[in-house]
């Protein structure tokens, strides 16, 4: 095993962070092991003037670090599970997630402000969130926001926006939840699918029984259940698909929306089944409701 691991992370506060605790806990359990960090820009953060389905989706956000990985310069990446693309390379294999932190979506607000101004837009460049947001507020306005989460914490104090729509896990993550005035229920927005989940990614060629220990069996289990929801509809940044899971005990209870691009219709739907099946839940639970619209699209073209 080697006495030296370099972990490739984003250079944002918040991706930052996230690593330094997954850095923390390699060195808190291999004090033999030197640990360091290897931030980059990726092609995601620099561009902020499209939304991401307007721009190449999620691939955006690893192709620096996974080109890190693989020609040796890094032997980790850490990644928001949420960030990552649905389609992974056989060669650098998620390795491990974390504990899930919260994984629900919430409203900030300009700071001294306590209710939105309908005057001003909702902040949010997510199509899941947005869809969502136009059924709790049907009045507002929804604009695009991009950037880290201190730009954009920026842009709404500066007055540009009435409120953001953020992750809660970045905002605790970052010490900012005296900021959070409102969080929203999985049953008012579905989380992204793997939303307040670190992600650990490697590379076949590596030896990682330095992580031993870190993979949370309900974050894993439920990841995986919500990435094959997605996976299965085609589901990534352009495609406001979500899904979340929820392991009680032995058991999974899984959320999932479904929207349908040609003309704009979605439904939401849930399954329960056995933990182990997470995958096949999550495969079955897409067919269910793909299949739901179809019958529905059906019946509306005969009435």
């Amino acid at each position: 095993m080697r006495d030296k691991i370099v972990i490739g992370s984003r250079e944002s506060a918040l991706a930052l962070c996230q690593t330094e605790m997954v850095r923390d806990y390699i060195k808190k359990r291999n004090p033999e092991l030197s640990v360091e960090i290897l931030t980059m820009k990726t092609t995601g953060d620099m561009i902020l003037d499209r939304t991401l389905d307007k721009v190449g989706g999620k691939g955006l956000f690893v192709k620096e670090l996974d080109l890190a990985l693989l020609d040796g310069r890094s032997q980790l990446s850490v990644h928001s599970l949420k960030d990552m693309p649905m389609e992974v390379p056989e060669e650098l294999p998620l390795l491990a997630f974390s504990k899930r932190e919260d994984p629900r979506d919430v409203l900030v607000l300009p700071e001294g402000t306590r209710e939105l101004d309908p005057s001003k837009p909702l902040g949010s460049s997510s199509l899941r969130r947005v869809l969502q947001l136009k059924e709790l507020y049907p009045g507002m306005e929804v604009k695009s926001v991009r950037g880290n989460l201190q730009t954009r914490l920026r842009k709404l104090d500066s007055g540009e926006y009435s409120g953001l729509v953020l992750a809660a896990a970045g905002m605790k993550r970052m010490g900012l939840e005296h900021r959070i005035c409102r969080y929203f229920t999985p049953d008012e927005i579905i989380p992204a699918a793997g939303q307040g989940i670190i992600a650990v990614q490697g590379s076949l060629k590596e030896d990682y029984r330095f992580l031993d220990g870190y993979c949370d069996r309900n974050a894993w289990i439920a990841g995986t259940a919500e990435r094959a929801f997605v996976k299965y509809l085609n589901g990534g940044c352009s495609s406001p698909v979500a899904a979340y899971g929820e392991v009680e005990g032995e058991e999974l209870f899984l959320r999932g929306l479904y929207y349908h691009e040609a003309d704009g219709t979605w439904n939401k739907g849930s399954i329960r089944g056995k933990a182990e099946d997470a995958a096949v839940l999550g495969e079955t639970l897409a067919e269910n409701l793909r299949r739901q619209m179809e019958t529905c699209r059906e019946e509306i073209k005969e009435n």
